[in-house]
């Protein structure tokens, strides 16, 4: 059945919350703060999780801009506030749990701060081809695997009240991103190869590609390393194929392609795939600090202050 945008652009505005909604000084914290087994890998975690919720907002982004029609356009706005909303919810929680240096945002590790450069530079020439399969696979992983072992592991009912909003959101970004991962099949087939291979030829996103791959594999082996089990990944992967192999999504080569991808990435025992980029992942971590680029100015947006 296909999504009535117009009812889930109402519904979406009818469901906008604040951080200013929650009572981010009521008891729990404890629960977090005098666990030394829990705290610093929780610290790390949260860190990486907020970057990421950025990261989907930047994509939205650019997804706005390349809507077909209005009420889309008008969907990927609010998706990219309520990505940001996300992003502050969880640097909330890291300042609520003594996380956080000061004022300062948390450091994003060397993998996200190039996939954050990519996307400033090049996100908004990426087509909606490519921009509508991706982001549901990082979306139904970020809700299906990360935030659900989050609220397993951390006992803090503010994390609680906080994830509740949060999972809300996301499962209206699932409807609608499955929605547009259908539609992007409609098209002849031939004519989706042709236009994917001109794409995957483009220095632009090859560049992309070599920043996202080792991101990818950073995030999978912390979160293993922090006890999340590798069953819970396989299942992320699952869902997004059966969800997506719809008509139209069968159809669409960049789901088959991500699909794909996604197996070999959460499969440790797949070397041909992990040896190369692992390489990667050490290869940028050699990166000298003076020759990363400055985080954008829109990442100066991010706030854990609990404005209505």
């Amino acid at each position: 059945m296909q999504l009535d945008l117009d009812r889930m652009r109402d519904k979406i505005k009818a469901s906008q919350w604040a951080l200013a909604d929650i009572d981010w000084d009521a008891p729990g914290r404890e629960l977090v703060t005098n666990d030394p087994d829990l705290y610093p890998k929780l610290k790390a975690f949260m860190a990486d999780l907020m970057w990421i919720e950025h990261v989907g907002a930047r994509g939205f982004a650019a997804m706005a801009k390349k809507a077909p029609n209005d009420t889309l356009r008008e969907i990927y706005t609010y998706f990219h506030a309520e990505e940001q909303r996300h992003a502050n919810a969880e640097m909330a929680l890291m300042q609520r749990w003594g996380m956080l240096d000061g004022e300062g945002l948390p450091e994003p590790n060397i993998n996200i701060r190039l996939v954050v450069e990519w996307l400033d530079a090049y996100a908004d020439d990426m087509p909606l081809s490519v921009l509508g399969s991706v982001i549901p696979m990082l979306e139904i992983a970020l809700d299906g695997a990360l935030c659900k072992f989050l609220l397993e592991t951390v006992k803090d009912p503010i994390c609680h009240a906080a994830f509740e909003k949060i999972n809300a959101d996301e499962a209206r970004h699932l409807g609608v991103d499955f929605h547009v991962l259908e539609m992007l099949g409609h098209s002849p087939v031939y004519r989706q190869t042709l236009q994917m291979a001109g794409k995957l030829i483009d220095p632009r996103l090859l560049i992309g590609i070599l920043a996202y791959l080792p991101l990818l594999n950073r995030m999978r082996d912390n979160l293993v390393e922090l006890g999340l089990k590798e069953e819970r990944l396989y299942e992320a992967i699952r869902k997004y194929r059966r969800v997506g192999g719809t008509p139209g999504g069968l159809r669409n080569p960049w789901f088959q392609l991500i699909s794909r991808h996604g197996g070999w990435m959460v499969n440790r025992r797949n070397r041909l795939y992990h040896v190369p980029v692992d390489a990667l992942v050490r290869l940028t971590g050699k990166i000298p600090p003076r020759l990363l680029p400055q985080i954008p100015s829109w990442v100066h947006e991010l706030t854990w202050k609990p404005t209505a």
